[in-house]
């Protein structure tokens, strides 16, 4: 289940005819579908957790967005690399879902897919670049890292 902010929760068929339906409201835009996941942990009980949240965002250039989310929780605190590991591997997933289903509902495509990865040149995770751009372009995807991956940095983000 996905989470809209303005329509509750929503099933995969839900955010695609969400997405349909704003593409065909100015079907002469272009837009931009983004998929981007960042983690945070927390605290529950005393014991460590962490959240993942993916974000999937519609943006009409120029015109304003929608978005949807949903979270994981899991109990295993991971160390950095698997955590960004992870991220990616999470943004992957719901894009292999995604994507094929954005293709039929969308059409004619008139729009640029990318996925938004959590990192970039200054911080602990510049070694990482490399790596993980590669998973997504190796899977057929166009990657952005900081600070073009607002998806995963601020949206995402916004929900963990």
């Amino acid at each position: 289940m996905f989470i809209s902010p303005t329509k509750g929760e929503l099933t995969v068929e839900g955010v695609i005819d969400d997405v349909s339906n704003f593409v065909k409201d100015e079907p002469g835009c272009y837009y931009r579908l983004v998929i981007g996941t960042d983690s945070q942990v927390k605290s529950v009980g005393g014991k460590p957790q962490i959240d993942y949240v993916t974000a999937v965002v519609v943006h009409r250039k120029g015109k304003g967005a929608r978005y949807f989310w949903k979270k994981e929780k899991k109990d295993k605190v991971p160390v950095l690399r698997d955590k960004i590991y992870t991220e990616t591997l999470m943004s992957l997933s719901c894009a292999q879902e995604l994507v094929p289903l954005f293709r039929k509902a969308i059409t004619p495509a008139k729009y640029d897919f990318e996925i938004h990865i959590d990192v970039g040149p200054i911080g602990s995770t510049r070694d990482m670049i490399k790596e993980v751009v590669g998973m997504v372009n190796g899977n057929g995807f166009v990657a952005k890292t900081k600070p073009d991956s607002w998806g995963a940095s601020s949206v995402a983000d916004k929900h963990t």
